[in-house]
């Protein structure tokens, strides 16, 4: 039975979405008995968000999908400073056309997960560069700036982090949590806004938001915040051996997206099936009741789901055939360049650097252990980094090939002869 009573926190607690929240009781209130309008801000550093920030853009769906209206607000004015939260250094500054130019880029994908337009329960997307670059210094100041202690800043994890590496703090970056914070009261302001949710890293200048709003008469604020994911192996979510797992698919098609999710750890699907698809909570747990060679078509299940929901449902059964074909057929044989190798060496077991000169990708073992410490290297679409791993006739698919791919772009398929 869950602890909540209204749809929205009872989903996000059941999937596994809640860290950490400022008020239980009273949020669950607030949900239950009116439409309430909430936040999530996302730095424009880049000109895509990768596969670590769609934990937050799902909180934002559940959000409109329990009949409330979510606010995705870019980050056009705090991004010319920079989010110094648990950051070794200073981020690079940016100029406007940057930012503008990566805004413009991200809003794209989240059309996918949130339905945006004027009525009450319609998503927005705000940027914050509308109230903060036309801020009257002194104004603010005086205005804003006399709430804040400087000894409560310097307490916050993310502060502490920083200084405790004696890494400097700019007063730049210092102000970075004013800023969020005054975006609160200003949401709360212009749209009736009251809760803002984000990573279990945000939690102190979230906090600073609502006792900033308490500070200038603001109706209660809330804080939500979800847990910081890693894989189960320690990896950080959205990050591949090949780079950022892209969300935008000019920066990374479709079936390397759907690859990404096909290639989760074991231990790890029940919980994305949770956090990552909309299927509903018995058939995760239907799915999540499978095991052995059953968790791999588990696992095909959640790389379809949400590669569905930010390509389009076409696009990822397409990524979905192409890997079967390939894997399961042999389809691709065609298309590929391939080597035999003899089925005598292959139940012996041949050594992976071995295997990529007989393939042609290297010329050398030196050329192909180069490959592997640099995570070029891939056996059926999955990253290898240990250079004395044996290939042996475990690796052939059901098909009966193997495929050695180095890079994105060669590929060769194995066969035993």
């Amino acid at each position: 039975m869950s602890r909540f009573k209204s749809d929205f926190l009872r989903t996000l607690d059941e999937r596994g979405f809640i860290h950490q929240i400022s008020d239980e009781a009273g949020l669950d209130e607030l949900f239950a008995k009116e439409t309430v309008t909430a936040y999530i801000g996302f730095d424009p550093t880049a000109p895509s968000l990768h596969a670590g920030g769609l934990i937050q853009i799902m909180m934002l769906h559940w959000m409109q999908q329990t009949g409330h209206r979510p606010i995705s607000l870019m980050g056009g004015g705090t991004g010319m400073v920079g989010d110094p939260s648990f950051k070794d250094d200073a981020r690079q500054l940016m100029t406007i056309d940057t930012i503008e130019s990566n805004i413009a880029s991200i809003k794209r994908v989240f059309a996918n997960y949130l339905s945006y337009g004027e009525g009450a329960k319609d998503a927005m997307m705000i940027n914050n560069g509308d109230w903060l670059r036309d801020i009257n210094y002194l104004e603010f100041l005086r205005d804003v700036g006399r709430h804040f202690s400087v000894n409560r800043m310097l307490s916050f994890d993310s502060v502490k982090t920083r200084l405790d590496r004696e890494q400097s703090l700019s007063f730049l970056e210092f102000n970075y949590m004013i800023l969020q914070a005054y975006d609160f009261v200003e949401l709360n302001k212009r749209y009736g806004c009251r809760l803002q949710m984000g990573g279990s890293d945000q939690w102190g200048n979230i906090v600073n938001g609502i006792d900033l709003g308490h500070r200038m008469g603001t109706p209660q604020l809330y804080a939500l915040t979800s847990p910081l994911l890693t894989t189960a192996s320690g990896a950080k979510m959205g990050k591949s051996l090949n780079g950022a797992v892209w969300l935008n698919p000019d920066m990374l098609s479709a079936y390397d997206f759907w690859q990404y999710w096909r290639n989760t750890e074991d231990a790890d699907v029940s919980r994305f099936l949770k956090l990552y698809t909309t299927l509903p909570m018995d058939e995760i747990a239907r799915l999540s009741a499978l095991a052995g060679s059953e968790i791999n078509e588990v696992k095909k299940i959640l790389a379809t789901e949400v590669t569905a929901m930010l390509h389009g449902r076409e696009n990822a059964e397409q990524a979905a055939e192409t890997a079967r074909k390939t894997f399961e057929e042999g389809a691709l044989a065609d298309n590929l360049p391939s080597i035999d190798v003899a089925k005598s060496e292959l139940e012996a077991g041949i050594g992976l650097l071995a295997l990529i000169v007989k393939a042609g990708l290297a010329a050398s073992n030196g050329e192909a252990r180069r490959h592997v410490q640099g995570g070029a290297v891939r056996i059926n679409d999955v990253a290898i980094s240990d250079e004395r791993k044996i290939i042996g006739s475990g690796e052939v698919t059901a098909d009966g090939v193997i495929k050695l791919s180095l890079g994105k772009k060669k590929h060769i398929l194995v066969r035993p002869a």
